[in-house]
């Protein structure tokens, strides 16, 4: 198809994993895993599957997440996991778990809750926990009869191999927020061997019950099995074709791996798709390629077919219906025919904020819940105030720290600071990051006179400096500058309101690559290094330009 006619996955590019879709009226909402960002659990909406616009967050309160559900000090890659979004009798439901991991402690807890609202712009209601429900990656399923459903993931009590989950049910009362009556066990996956079921779906199409969930780990190995029953309740058996999708007969360097954990939906007009999560092969060594950006929501059209044979070795014999995605190629491509005609804009590339609102825009995020009086859009109007505090960037701590998502590979950040520090040590400026233990840092930092740094954190090793030089004629305000291209990041700043620009450094653009649950993000930091400081700044704007491969 002509490139006019396609849209490019990702349909959401950048760190955006594990969606899940809900259609409401002609309108589709998508929302995403945070993990230990905040705010926490975004939504996006779209009414032709290739725009999606921002419309808020599920946890968008810091008493949200300050009590049962903890965000403060939640470790990397813990914290809001997996969540299904569903809409009900006019009321909207995000159904989600919380791991939580105390301070020296390896043993995490697994929190299920579910938060509500009328409209998904908020205000969503507190969490109501589930009692007694293990594991992670719950749904909720509304059955036509009225009852409810609750769909978790767990570790069997007698696993037949290391890493096999399984997924179970349990009867929902949702005026008490308490399950009642006995767990079913439905399914532990489709292969053996196929390790950490996770992410179920439970759907109900032309009177049957369909469970899909995602197999094999959020990997190279990922992939989406699904079974059917007659009954909520189970037996459930398993297409003998499974995987229905998956990358992992694929080349380690296809443009896209990992891909799994999705959803299902069906379009007004009757047609359905799909949306998963991807990892671009775009940065690193060939055999193992990844992207910064991490997991990513893709989108995939389905087809319905049944099977051609009455006889199956599981079940009762009949033909059975079942989904297929990508029916031309089995797999989800760079490329796509447009779901409903109406091009793709490609909005989320460009980002320009100059910090004129009250509050801050839903680009930003911070790792962790930001301590009071972290920041401040309305301290000096049209600019966004990011006070220094003691805390660098570290594991649970909470810092003068956000940023927004990267959203390509290749991008031109920059922005313009205004800083005149008093205090030696404290330090502000751009910071991408991927984890607290994984980021680059552009800053000015004061020690008597003002110097420009670039530093450097990478996993398992102390921050070193790659380049510092004294700031000449730095009359306390400046422009940074980060180009990524050529597969490399290119440093430099200017000291004459962006008229002309100074070369600074260079490094690889695959240092901050995502090894984890999230991506990368283009942030602002401020510091003052275990001291305490009244010194702050102040950012006039940001802009971002992201260039899709």
């Amino acid at each position: 198809a002509a490139a006019e006619e396609t849209f490019l996955n990702p349909v959401l590019p950048g760190g955006f994993p594990d969606p899940s879709v809900v259609l409401v009226g002609d309108t589709f909402y998508l929302c995403n895993s945070s993990f230990e960002y905040f705010p926490g659990l975004p939504i996006h909406k779209s009414k032709d599957l290739v725009n999606w616009e921002w419309v808020g967050y599920g946890l968008h309160r810091k008493e949200q997440v300050s009590g049962a559900i903890n965000l403060v000090d939640v470790k990397s890659d813990d914290g809001i996991q997996a969540p299904s979004i569903r809409y009900h009798k006019g009321t909207f439901y995000i159904i989600v778990t919380n791991v939580y991991r105390p301070p020296d402690n390896d043993e995490g807890t697994c929190t299920n809750f579910i938060i509500t609202a009328t409209d998904p712009k908020g205000p969503w209601s507190d969490p109501h926990v589930i009692e007694g429900a293990p594991g992670i990656d719950p749904d909720i399923f509304f059955d036509d009869d009225g009852k409810v459903w609750y769909v978790g993931t767990a570790a069997p009590d007698k696993p037949t191999f290391g890493g096999e989950g399984e997924i179970y049910c349990h009867e929902l009362d949702l005026a008490n927020w308490k399950l009642v009556g006995e767990r079913s066990h439905l399914w532990r996956g489709a292969l053996f061997g196929g390790v950490f079921v996770e992410g179920p779906h439970m759907y109900k199409h032309e009177g049957t019950y369909y469970l899909m969930a995602a197999e094999g780990g959020t990997g190279v190995n990922h992939s989406v099995v699904i079974a059917m029953s007659t009954k909520v309740t189970g037996p459930f058996y398993p297409n003998e074709r499974n995987p229905i999708l998956t990358s992992r007969h694929l080349s380690y360097d296809n443009w896209v791996h990992s891909t799994g954990h999705a959803d299902l939906f069906q379009l007004p007009d009757g047609r359905w798709y799909i949306v998963c999560l991807g990892v671009r092969a775009e940065e690193g060594e060939s055999g193992m390629r990844r992207s910064n950006m991490g997991r990513e929501t893709h989108l995939v059209p389905v087809t319905w077919e049944l099977e051609p044979m009455e006889w199956s070795p599981l079940g009762p014999p009949g033909k059975r219906l079942w989904p297929v995605p990508a029916p031309l190629t089995g797999r989800v491509e760079r490329r796509t025919p447009l779901p409903m005609g109406s091009p793709q804009r490609q909005a989320h590339n460009n980002y320009y904020d100059n910090f004129d609102q009250t509050t801050l825009s839903h680009e930003w995020n911070f790792r962790r819940v930001p301590k009071d009086g972290c920041y401040s859009v309305t301290a000096r109007p049209g600019f966004l105030r990011l006070h220094s505090q003691p805390e660098v960037i570290k594991e649970r701590a909470s810092s003068s720290l956000l940023g927004i998502r990267q959203r390509q590979s290749e991008f031109t950040y920059s922005a313009k600071m205004e800083f005149a520090p008093k205090d030696a040590g404290v330090e502000a400026g751009l910071s991408l990051f991927q984890k607290d233990e994984n980021y680059v840092n552009f800053t000015v930092e004061f020690a008597g006179s003002c110097k420009v740094q670039v530093a450097l954190k990478e996993k398992d090793k102390d921050q070193r400096i790659v380049k510092s030089a004294p700031l000449a004629g730095y009359a306390g305000k400046v422009v940074f500058k980060v180009d990524s291209k050529d597969h490399k990041y290119h440093f430099s700043y200017s000291l004459d309101q962006g008229a002309s620009f100074v070369d600074f450094t260079e490094l690889p653009a695959d240092l901050i690559m995502s090894l984890g649950y999230t991506g990368s993000y283009l942030g602002l930091y401020c510091t003052s290094k275990g001291k305490a400081s009244k010194d702050y700044a102040d950012f006039d704007w940001i802009q971002h330009t992201a260039f899709p491969r």
